[in-house]
C-alpha cells in the first residue's frame, strides 16, 4: 500500500538501549496516534535514518518530514543531519523536509514546566 507522506522522530542515537529506550517511550504517543509514524537515530543505533527512508521507499512513500528529537539546533542539525538528508534524496529521488527541533516549539516549555509542578507537588513542597 502506498503512504503518501511519512513522519520520523529522529533522536541523536546511542549505544546504550536504555538511552534509546527512553526515546522509543517518549516516541510512543506519536506513534501511536499518527499513521505512518516511526522513530529513526541519527548515529549509533537502529533503525537509522537511511533505513526508515529506505523502507519507506520501499512501500511507496515519496515525502518525508523529519521532527527532531533535539533541544537545539546544533551542529548535528545545521549540518550533519542536512546533509545526510540530501544524500538520502539523491540516493532515494525522494523529498525530506526538516522541521525544527522539537526544543524550538513553545509547547515542550509547557510540558516542562507541568513536569517541574509535579515534581514539586509529590515532594510536598
Amino acid at each position: 500500500m502506498t503512504q503518501p507522506h511519512q513522519i520520523i522522530l529522529l533522536a541523536h542515537g546511542s549505544s546504550d538501549q536504555r538511552w534509546c529506550e527512553t526515546f522509543e517511550q517518549l516516541a510512543a504517543p506519536t506513534l501511536k496516534s499518527v499513521e505512518n509514524a516511526a522513530i529513526a537515530y541519527m548515529e549509533l543505533a537502529e533503525p537509522s535514518l537511511e533505513t526508515i527512508v529506505s523502507q519507506g521507499k520501499a512501500n511507496g512513500t515519496e515525502h518525508f518530514t523529519v521532527v527532531p528529537l533535539f533541544l537545539a539546533a546544533g551542529r548535528h542539525l545545521r549540518k550533519d543531519v542536512p546533509a545526510m538528508i540530501a544524500d538520502l534524496e539523491s540516493q532515494h529521488g525522494v523529498q525530506i523536509k526538516l522541521a525544527p527541533p522539537i526544543g524550538q516549539n513553545p509547547q515542550l516549555g509547557d510540558a516542562i514546566r507541568d513536569v517541574v509542578l509535579q515534581e514539586l507537588e509529590n515532594s510536598g513542597s
